[in-house]
């Protein structure tokens, strides 16, 4: 069994306005385990970022409490709270001069003090850190002479630095492009594993949480949070939480999001790989039925319609959606 390192039991959370409080999350009961990343999803203005504030000690719950390695939070000073747990803001301001290696370091300071001066252990530490994020080889380059996602890793390698037991990430994967957004969150699963960490991301990214997260914690309006394996809130329908209304469904059979348009019937025939992704483009380009049979061939790639051979499916859409 994980060792649960943070434990919410019945929060009542929100804000107060002169003696009016204003509670945005009700009766909440969760388990952070060691060992594991959870991925935290939701709509915007659900209270995520109210939740991930009473995790981090940032605001007194209304009712209920949020306990920290069997401590409840409010009982531990910033300095002591800073050794246990780090955080990975969204855009954190940060000096363009400054090194990667001088960053890293900073996440020594609640064991150093302000005077930031390294001991032994400190600059294992450190070290450490930046062979867990593959990047010692940016230890003295400039933080504004570095990639978007290099910049991440070396934010990660901060907060590793901070040797705590927990670590909470916020959207660590916003404005990536797509291969580090997969990089950075299996790089997360990865520290997770080898040095049992407990990992908090809240993430919009549902197709990469589900390749790599351990466990979804999904938050929607009005309805308690639900816990699980992604798999299992898959298998229950439970993923459709995160998708209110009635335009949008998770399709189990193909893992991801699709509208709940009817699901329109063409006569296609060939690899099913490639009928798949044909009907998906007649679809987007508002094509309803056809008059005739489609025929796909590969190895090369064309397409047969009423005796008109094309050798994309661009030109096939073309002839249909100008008749």
């Amino acid at each position: 069994m994980r060792k649960a390192s943070i434990i919410g039991r019945n929060l009542s959370l929100g804000y107060t306005k002169g003696k009016v409080q204003k509670e945005i999350l009700h009766g909440l009961d969760f388990e952070l385990l060691s060992g594991e990343m959870t991925c935290l999803l939701g709509p915007n203005g659900v209270g995520k970022s109210t939740l991930v504030k009473a995790i981090l000690g940032q605001l007194k719950p209304f009712e209920g409490e949020v306990l920290l390695n069997g401590k409840v939070t409010s009982a531990y000073s910033n300095e002591m709270l800073a050794k246990e747990l780090s955080v990975v803001l969204i855009e954190p301001f940060l000096p363009g001069n400054m090194t990667v290696g001088q960053l890293v370091a900073m996440g020594r300071i609640p064991h150093t003090g302000w005077t930031g001066k390294l001991e032994d252990r400190d600059r294992e530490v450190i070290q450490n850190a930046l062979s867990a994020t593959k990047i010692e080889y940016l230890r003295d380059e400039r933080l504004s002479e570095i990639s978007d996602g290099q910049r991440q890793k070396a934010l990660i390698a901060r907060a590793l630095a901070q040797d705590g037991k927990v670590m909470v990430l916020d959207e660590p994967t916003a404005h990536l492009d797509l291969v580090n957004r997969y990089e950075i969150m299996h790089l997360l699963r990865e520290i997770s594993k080898n040095q049992g960490k407990a990992i908090l991301v809240v993430t919009h990214d549902l197709e990469i949480a589900l390749e790599t997260a351990d466990r979804f914690w999904l938050l929607n309006c009005g309805t308690p949070l639900i816990s699980g394996l992604p798999e299992d809130l898959v298998i229950s329908g439970q993923i459709n939480q995160l998708l209110p209304g009635k335009k949008f469904h998770f399709s189990v059979e193909k893992g991801r999001i699709e509208s709940k348009t009817e699901e329109l019937k063409f006569d296609i025939s060939g690899p099913k790989i490639l009928v798949r992704w044909i009907s998906k483009a007649l679809e987007k380009s508002g094509v309803k039925e056809l008059s005739g049979a489609v025929e796909v061939s590969e190895g090369p790639f064309s397409l047969s319609y009423k005796g008109i051979i094309y050798k994309s499916v661009e030109g096939l859409l073309e002839d249909l959606t100008s008749s």
